[in-house]
């Protein structure tokens, strides 16, 4: 019974860090910038980022988790502190400081290090690897769309 309630309270805590990350990463979103940048048609409504991050975040911990399950992760979980990191600095950058180039390449450098989390957690973990892949689209597809607030603003 122990060992089953720390189970569910490491998951717990996995899952909250990134969730709370990006809810004190958003308060820099909620500024308006998103609204007065240009943006082309296919750009999604600003609430569509709110329940995708929230879903992804929750992804990313439960991945974690499994992985941190399968012991001896010290490479697997410091390559994933480093994409987090990057990952809430984003927010600042682009809509606190509206440094659309610096968070065009703050942003390249979050996808080589997803792609390299990515792959660390495929030597312990299919299952988080498989978790991790809608996360690495969305940021792909975000990559496109800072690309394009930066050549248009």
């Amino acid at each position: 019974m122990k060992k089953k309630t720390n189970q569910i309270l490491s998951l717990l805590f996995f899952v909250a860090v990134p969730l709370l990350g990006g809810y004190l990463s958003s308060q820099f979103s909620m500024v308006g910038t998103y609204s007065q940048i240009y943006k082309p048609d296919f750009f999604p409504p600003s609430w569509v980022f709110a329940p995708v991050w929230t879903i992804l975040y929750i992804l990313m911990g439960i991945a974690a988790y499994l992985v941190w399950k399968k012991g001896e992760t010290k490479k697997q979980l410091s390559l994933f502190s480093i994409q987090l990191i990057l990952n809430l600095l984003w927010t600042p950058i682009f809509f606190g400081l509206h440094q659309y180039f610096w968070a065009f390449v703050e942003i390249l450098i979050l996808l080589v290090m997803i792609i390299l989390t990515i792959k660390s957690f495929n030597e312990k973990s299919k299952t988080a690897t498989y978790l991790m892949l809608p996360y690495l689209f969305w940021v792909i597809f975000a990559t496109f769309l800072n690309y394009v607030v930066f050549m248009n603003n």
